[in-house]
This record gives C-alpha cells, sequence and structure tokens, in this order.
C-alpha cells in the first residue's frame, strides 16, 4: 500500500503579519494505504467532505507518493 500527499495552489494562506502577502500551496492531506493515486484521491474525497464545500478544483491537486 501507498501513502499519498495533495497539495493545491488554490486558496490563501495568511501570514501573522497579515500586511505581508504569502504566495504558497497548502497540503489539503495525506492519505495511507491506498491502492494507487485514485485510490487515494478517492479516500481523501470520502473522508473530507469539506473539500468540496470549500470548492476546491480537485482537477488542480497536486498529489505525489511520500514515504
Amino acid at each position: 500500500m501507498k501513502k499519498y500527499i495533495f497539495i493545491t495552489k488554490e486558496g490563501e494562506t495568511l501570514a501573522p503579519n497579515t500586511n505581508i502577502e504569502i504566495c504558497n500551496m497548502q497540503v489539503i492531506g495525506i492519505v495511507e494505504n491506498a491502492i494507487d493515486e485514485d485510490d487515494a484521491l478517492k479516500t481523501l474525497l470520502k473522508d473530507n467532505p469539506w473539500i468540496w464545500d470549500a470548492g476546491f478544483n480537485v482537477a488542480e491537486f497536486v498529489i505525489y507518493e511520500i514515504k
């Protein structure tokens, strides 16, 4: 089984000093014990319905297998 991390460019992250604009990526989630990327994505979305509610575009997610 494999472990995946999901990252997105969407959304915003605020610095403690809100006068500074931050351009970075956000971790959406980590899924363990997945067969492949498709299985990991299905698990991520099933376990985290807030992803849809927040309006994230799942097609924009960057997925990496991690050890």
